[in-house]
């Protein structure tokens, strides 16, 4: 398959620009709580900050500011890819009147989606903590050497929780908005595209180039499972997604608008499991 990937990669630059956005409010986090030790004081606090008005609308902007680049970014892709195989003008009336119609509200779902992922991220932080608590308490620990650790780890743990936040819900938005799009503009397949380096999952690694309905999403745990020491696979927590869409994920999906853009015979998943298609049979499917 030719390498689009410059083309469809989204753009890391939005992705980083959010994440710088997410640790400042992981600092403002970090410093509601630094002048208590007490685990239930801590709660109370992390609970307050995520009612109040500033830190709710902080949140938002953080969150629309990530999606409507995205959106944005993402239409010049669609126009270029458009203009490269003679269907520019259809696509860009229909980006044109996106806004008009459900890709308006689908964007506020995402803002509203992603709003609520970052409002949330003191209470999931609570959450840790009292649970890490608990555990420790069970263990016959003292109260005040529990306290001095969770003094030392909070600052540590707000900041991993927020650069998750920052890198999954980028990378899912990014795939939401392209599957909105190619449904809309008849692209109902999509070729699972891997970054391929040392971090790519096992699994990932093996859907580059493989052709996806965005109907039928795999499950690329259970097609390429990694094997316990006991020769069984080990269960898949992640279920059934697409590219881009589980946590931590850098794959993304490039629409298939022309048929150029496939070799065949091609890789495709079909039946809950992976098959090679020629060219005249995935056109009758298309």
């Amino acid at each position: 398959m030719k390498n689009n990937r410059p083309l469809w990669e989204p753009k890391r630059r939005i992705e980083a620009a959010f994440r710088r956005r997410l640790l400042a409010i992981a600092r403002i986090i970090v410093r509601e709580i630094k002048s208590t030790a007490d685990p239930d004081e801590v709660q109370q606090i992390l609970l307050g900050l995520t009612r109040t008005k500033e830190y709710q609308k902080l949140c938002q902007s953080a969150a629309m500011k990530m999606v409507t680049g995205l959106f944005s970014d993402q239409g010049h892709t669609w126009r270029q890819a458009a203009a490269a195989n003679g269907k520019g003008r259809i696509i860009y009336e229909a980006l044109r009147k996106e806004l008009q119609g459900p890709a308006g509200q689908r964007m506020r779902e995402l803002i509203d989606d992603a709003t609520y992922r970052i409002v949330t991220l003191p209470s999931d932080i609570g959450h840790d903590v009292a649970d890490y608590v608990a555990r420790e308490s069970l263990k016959g620990r003292r109260a005040s050497d529990i306290a001095e650790e969770i003094q030392k780890m909070f600052p540590e743990k707000t900041t991993a929780r927020a650069e998750l936040i920052a890198r999954t819900q980028t990378s899912m938005t990014s795939t939401s908005l392209t599957w909105e799009r190619s449904e809309r503009l008849g692209a109902h397949w999509y070729i699972w595209r891997a970054v391929g380096d040392a971090r790519t999952r096992h699994s990932h690694e093996k859907m580059e180039g493989v052709l996806v309905n965005w109907n039928d999403p795999p499950a690329p745990e259970d097609l390429f499972p990694i094997l316990n020491a006991d020769g069984k696979p080990r269960r898949n927590t992640l279920g059934h997604y697409h590219a881009g869409c589980c946590p931590n994920c850098r794959c993304y999906p490039e629409p298939v608008i022309d048929l150029d853009q496939v070799t065949f015979p091609a890789r495709i998943y079909m039946g809950n499991r992976i098959q090679t298609i020629r060219k005249k049979d995935f056109e009758r499917m298309m």
